[in-house]
């Protein structure tokens, strides 16, 4: 990798060796944190949140300052991006200050207009389009019970960002994909198609379909920050795709729960789900810690 030219905007920017690398690096720090404790000294990295945030922020801010780097947090009520100035003047600007500029924002156009302006790595922290910090730590918590070859992970719900990432990852390692949807709330045709080169991901209707004999069920909120004037409609929509006692239990026998969070209790998950003992919700966000120090590593080493 190329530390001043690789930016992470989307999942589909790292090669499948490179997806390896940063994940096998994510579980060596996980297990051994003072083998890079201090080794990017010096460095300094923007922490840019449009939207509210709390493992984000709180696991980005961490895993910079356990590295050596200064964690610089910039909420966009200083910044006013896309109206007080537009996204290349903020990224031309940052860029003679950062050595990366990690970003939370509503419009993923305005990660691509920034990136293509700057010489720093551009890293997405979640847009409408993707959320690839969270899919390598959702690939890092399923390696840390089954490998990846194989497995059947089954999502329901929501097409979202938190989805396409997650199917393009997953894929690309081997995951075999079921999707079950809403009609309309697929996910994005070319994360489909791009995924389908790596392993099976089948798109259908049917939760029960989807969960039956998986190893593994993820799913997330049914209304995503922004979306909230549709919240009642997303409820109607969504309300099949529940992940309750009774749908888990299609489930293979050993099967894990996973969930981005923040999750909305008994919405698209029930208390007793979210709680069971092979429920990884949280394993999953102190990976969000670990995953972030091995991409620092990478697009700054």
């Amino acid at each position: 990798m190329e530390a001043s030219r690789m930016n992470l905007l989307s999942i589909a920017d790292l090669s499948v060796n490179d997806l390896r690398s940063i994940l096998a690096d994510a579980a060596r720090v996980k297990q051994d944190p003072g083998s890079v404790a201090g080794s990017l000294r010096g460095r300094s990295v923007g922490l840019f949140f449009a939207k509210q945030s709390l493992r984000t922020w709180v696991s980005c801010d961490v895993a910079a300052s356990e590295l050596g780097v200064h964690p610089v947090v910039i909420r966009n009520e200083e910044a006013g991006l896309g109206t007080r100035e537009s996204p290349e003047d903020v990224g031309r600007v940052l860029e003679r200050y950062l050595d990366l500029l990690a970003m939370r924002v509503y419009e993923h156009e305005h990660l691509e207009r920034i990136a293509a302006v700057v010489d720093m790595p551009v890293v997405n922290l979640l847009s409408d389009r993707e959320h690839p910090c969270q899919a390598l730590a959702d690939l890092q918590t399923m390696a840390e019970i089954r490998p990846w070859a194989g497995t059947v992970l089954a999502y329901l719900g929501d097409g979202n960002n938190v989805a396409n990432s997650l199917i393009l990852a997953a894929a690309m390692m081997g995951v075999n994909v079921r999707l079950a949807t809403p009609s309309g709330y697929e996910p994005d045709t070319e994360i489909l198609t791009a995924a389908g080169r790596h392993a099976s991901v089948e798109l259908m209707a049917d939760p029960l379909e989807a969960v039956t004999g998986a190893n593994v069920v993820y799913t997330d909120v049914w209304t995503s920050m922004g979306q909230e004037a549709d919240t009642g409609l997303r409820r109607r929509h969504f309300a099949p795709y529940q992940v309750n006692r009774e749908l888990f239990g299609l489930a293979a026998s050993d099967a894990v729960f996973m969930h981005c969070l923040p999750a909305h209790r008994g919405e698209e998950v029930t208390d007793e789900v979210m709680d069971h003992p092979r429920s990884l919700v949280f394993q999953q966000a102190e990976n969000r810690l670990h995953a972030f120090k091995s991409v620092l590593l990478h697009l700054l080493g």
